[in-house]
């Protein structure tokens, strides 16, 4: 089962605060933690929405829209993921993720679970999916 824990951004974020000394050594030593355990697939931090842009589409239309998007209300900068046996074990992982802004900061994680292929019906585009490793751990 893999799970995505993906952390809030905040207004700092959004302005590219960069994360003080202790708080990297705190992220540094939970990623060890999971590594360790052989849990680890990946983990990054985002660049601000400055940075990125999305594609709406709307009407058959594609349109693209560059950021910053201050119009949202929750963005996200940055995840950890993980692959683990069971939701219990994933929420252990979670409880023990360091507070994402610095401990005396608000802040707050959201931990979805990843679909895998195995979860769609059987089909061609799910063996193509398969053949290209997509959803593969």
């Amino acid at each position: 089962m893999r799970f995505m824990i993906l952390v809030k951004g905040t207004q700092g974020t959004e302005a590219g605060t960069m994360p003080e000394e202790g708080l990297m050594a705190a992220m540094a030593a939970y990623h060890e933690a999971l590594a360790k355990a052989g849990v680890l697939l990946d983990a990054a931090g985002l660049k601000p929405t400055s940075a990125g842009w999305r594609i709406r589409y709307a009407g058959g239309q594609r349109t693209a829209i560059d950021g910053p998007f201050t119009e949202s209300k929750e963005l996200v900068a940055g995840y950890t993921l993980i692959q683990v046996r069971s939701r219990e074990e994933a929420m252990e992982w979670a409880r023990r993720f360091p507070a994402p802004h610095g401990e005396m900061a608000d802040g707050e994680i959201e931990v979805r679970q990843l679909f895998e292929l195995e979860d769609f019906e059987p089909g061609q585009a799910v063996e193509r999916l398969r053949d290209l490793g997509v959803g593969q751990h």
